[in-house]
């Protein structure tokens, strides 16, 4: 079992991109907040998209309620999912032990993201002051755009690569070799558990009272359709129509509110006139 050397160095690219904002835009954020992009060029590149995206599920799931507060998230996904599938993939893991393993490198990968920061304080001292005081627009977008991308991949490829080429077979070597033995056990029940707190966090932070109704509704349809094999898009498609009409609903009841509230003033109106007479 080994990460070929052009496998790692493209999985190490597109962390850099990902990670340095520089791919597609605003759209990068969404990309660097959830793994499932990034499993997918996972499973493209390890020519294993199916295991790669039943993998990357599972980590999803618990990062689902996490959000990050001026940019800064606790736990970086786009890393943890980069290197946690290929070591799954390498060492046949289950899901769950995949997500035990994408938690701590995810932790470090948020380290090496505040490590960014600061060199983009060195960075904006000496090239952005400098450009601003000469009134440099050319000045201004080199050293604010270009030269934090620089700064990301000369961070990102190297370590990323590393750990793809290096670290990730010792680490499905060690896992497999003990598949049998407590430990392998101990990942699986962490990482079904982390999954669940990642369900609760995001029911935690969208959830009012009044719309938990939807949440278990979803859950148990999930439960009561299961034997059907009902597909995911399936499921996408009936929830866009309950929220249409959850909607449709709602507008049509405040349209319906205001229309009697202006009807209510206007009679208003007209009784206090006719007393003045």
């Amino acid at each position: 079992m080994h990460v070929t050397f052009l496998q790692a160095i493209i999985l190490a690219i597109w962390v850099a991109l990902v990670m340095s904002r520089s791919l597609f835009g605003g759209a990068t954020l969404t990309l660097r907040f959830s793994p499932m992009m990034t499993g997918l060029v996972v499973g493209i590149v390890f020519n294993n998209i199916e295991s790669a995206m039943i993998t990357t599920a599972a980590i999803q799931l618990i990062y689902m309620g996490v959000f990050s507060p001026g940019g800064q998230m606790p736990s970086e996904p786009a890393v943890a999912t980069a290197i946690a599938v290929p070591v799954a993939l390498l060492g046949n893991m289950t899901p769950a032990a995949a997500v035990a393993v994408a938690v701590p490198v995810g932790l470090l990968g948020s380290y090496l993201y505040q490590f960014r920061f600061f060199v983009n304080t060195f960075i904006m001292k000496k090239f952005v002051d400098s450009a601003a005081e000469r009134g440099s627009a050319s000045g201004l977008t080199f050293s604010i755009i270009i030269l934090p991308i620089v700064a990301s991949f000369i961070i990102y490829i190297p370590f990323m690569f590393a750990a793809l080429y290096y670290g990730a077979p010792v680490i499905a070597d060690v896992i497999k070799s003990n598949s049998s033995d407590m430990i392998f056990h101990i990942l699986n029940v962490i990482g079904g558990g982390l999954a669940a707190v990642g369900i609760a966090l995001t029911v935690y932070v969208i959830g009012k009272r009044s719309y938990i109704v939807f949440f278990l509704l979803a859950y148990f349809a999930a439960v009561v359709a299961k034997p059907l094999n009902v597909t995911m898009v399936t499921y996408a498609v009936i929830g866009a129509i309950i929220a249409f009409i959850f909607v449709l609903v709602k507008s049509e009841t405040f349209n319906t509110v205001k229309d009697n509230l202006g009807s209510s003033n206007s009679v208003s109106s007209g009784s206090s006139e006719e007393d003045d007479y």
